[in-house]
């Protein structure tokens, strides 16, 4: 039976139903034998590297669901999110699967993930990461019927968010004739020990075994590592993280000064509530998440391998978190001093991954690292799915980052080749934009998404900071449905630095897995403001324009170099 999965001994996996596992959970069961012949124990002495405990909810019971409940006649087009999420919530387990749930709920004793597992997941060519809803519960009620309800009201939400607004808008803007999405669901034992009232790991992360912007000695195929403190839906949503090269883990960040390094690093970070029960609110994602600060962090005695500490006198961070002063997440007692082999590990994992998909790869993993000595350390790897990479070489040579007749330049591009077919540029006006006001600004642009994606018109999108951070002080809060007719995307410099991207971040895998040109324009690098607004407007807000030029832009992006320049004068398209 599958309590068993969750019982000391038993086995690690399980399957309820004869139906379709999804790709996340394939790509999991896929990678489990092949983590276990590069990690035998011993491999690193202290380190433990495995696939949590799960049990897969095969896509029979997403029929069975759906069937049971009459859901497949509800008119999702017409009703919010939280109206699905409340017609799924208030449905029935169907009676032959209630047994296995039941049966996890008596058994497990540690927090549950309840996480998507679809047919379109992580599939190269139409990958929907961070599309669908993960939900937690800290399993922690002493009775099991309430644990039971519990984990039965987060499968619910997950099977829910196959039909959510963004989902369907995900799906639309994929190219070509899809076949029918059917949701799989994994639950999954969270990572993490108890910290008092909260349950976290020491340190998650993503890594990707591409990086399409190498800095300094580092290239492409070294790969690039975003930490950070807490479970990792501080990374997926596009958070601030430490990012590094695993190759150059010492390079130094990009930030000119140490103060506004320390303002712009973690403060924050996720974590499962095992407190007092909140109020009841199983259509919320994060019913059962709290956010803490690093004050939290210190109490929990957390930050001894991933903090340093700042000494303004010095203007220097020092790799400890034994002296008073602001706390920095820069995980340096792991990447400066080696006091753990978290890295050596994780290039290992890089490798495997990349060996395993046959291509570029991206994993998610969490760690637990032991509070007074660093091991031993448990590794838990979360999902591994494959990158996107274009290889075609495409020539940006230096008379073209020059002169008149470009509309902007970028030294930081992602993507690979050349688009002549866009007219509509989309673009924060630089005289209204107020950081403050991100919000506002993400449905302005969502309006003109929905009016160019209906007329079938690719755009330029171009604004301020980090697009599609869920930190509104660091950018445009989107998501890829509230752009998805976006073809090229252009992030200008907010005026006091230039944040590294959030490469482990779902918006991320997506941009890059529907090919879109993405280019970082610096501080010192043009953008004609003057020729855009002189473009003819088609709709003007608060603080969006939409214009549409009389010719097509020209978009060039060298994937090698990361060069990219888009022109508008047709004298100079090549």
């Amino acid at each position: 039976m599958v309590r068993t999965v969750f019982s000391e001994g038993g086995e690690r996996f399980g399957v309820v139903g004869s139906g379709s596992l999804g790709g996340k959970a394939r790509g999991l069961m896929d990678v489990a034998d092949v983590l276990a012949d590069r990690f035998p124990p011993g491999r690193f002495p202290g380190v433990t590297v495995e696939i949590p405990r799960m049990v897969v909810l095969s896509t029979s019971f997403f029929d069975a669901f759906m069937e049971v409940n009459h859901l497949g006649d509800l008119d999702v087009g017409s009703l919010s999110d939280d109206r699905i999420a409340h017609a799924f919530v208030r449905g029935e387990i169907p009676p032959r699967y209630v047994g296995d749930l039941r049966g996890i709920a008596e058994a497990a004793r540690a927090p549950l993930a309840v996480r998507s597992s679809s047919l379109l997941e992580d599939a190269l060519d139409h990958p929907l990461a961070g599309v669908y809803a993960t939900k937690m519960t800290p399993n922690h009620q002493p009775d099991a019927d309430t644990r039971f309800r519990r984990l039965a009201e987060a499968v619910k939400f997950v099977l829910a968010s196959t039909f959510f607004a963004d989902a369907r808008r995900y799906r639309a803007s994929l190219p070509g004739p899809l076949p029918e999405e059917k949701m799989g669901v994994v639950i999954q034992e969270v990572v993490g020990d108890r910290r008092n009232d909260r349950y976290y790991p020491t340190i998650s992360g993503v890594g990707r075994s591409w990086n399409f912007y190498p800095s300094g000695h580092a290239r492409p195929e070294d790969g690039v590592l975003d930490l950070a403190l807490g479970l990792g839906k501080t990374i997926v949503d596009g958070g601030r993280a430490w990012s590094i090269c695993p190759a150059w883990p010492r390079t130094p960040p990009p930030w000119k000064t140490m103060g506004e390094l320390v303002k712009h690093t973690q403060t924050r970070f996720w974590a499962v509530h095992m407190g007092r029960t909140p109020a009841h609110d199983p259509m919320r994602e994060t019913e059962w998440l709290v956010e803490a600060d690093l004050s939290d962090a210190d109490y929990d005695n957390t930050l001894r391998y991933v903090a340093s500490t700042w000494d303004p006198e010095r203007d220097r961070l020092l790799p400890t978190v034994s002296v008073p002063g602001a706390r920095v997440i820069d995980f340096a007692p792991i990447l400066q001093l080696g006091s753990t082999p978290l890295l050596e590990v994780v290039r290992e994992i890089l490798e495997v991954a990349r060996e395993h998909v046959q291509a570029a790869a991206e994993v998610e993993f969490a760690a637990v690292l032991d509070r007074r000595m660093g091991v031993p350390l448990r590794l838990g790897f979360l999902q591994v799915r494959p990158m996107a990479v274009v290889h075609e070489p495409v020539e940006v040579p230096d008379t073209l980052l020059s002169g008149p007749g470009l509309l902007l330049v970028s030294s930081r591009a992602l993507g690979n080749g050349v688009r002549d077919d866009i007219r509509d540029v989309v673009w924060l006006d630089p005289d209204a934009f107020e950081r403050p006001r991100t919000q506002e600004m993400t449905r302005e642009i969502e309006g003109v998404n929905a009016s160019l994606v209906r007329e079938g018109r690719p755009y330029l999108l171009l604004g301020f900071g980090r697009w599609g951070t869920t930190d509104p002080w660091y950018g445009v809060p989107v998501d890829w449905s509230q752009i998805s007719g976006a073809r090229v995307v252009v992030e200008a410099a907010l005026p006091e630095g230039e944040a590294d991207l959030s490469q482990g971040s779902h918006f991320f895998h997506n941009m890059t897995a529907f090919q879109v040109m993405y280019l970082a324009v610096r501080r010192d690098e043009p953008i004609d403001w003057s020729w855009l607004a002189a473009q003819p407007e088609i709709a003007r807000g608060r603080f969006v324009r939409h214009v549409r030029c009389a010719r097509p832009l020209q978009v060039r992006v060298d994937g090698r170099s990361g060069r990219g320049v888009v022109i508008h004068d047709e004298e100079r398209k090549e």
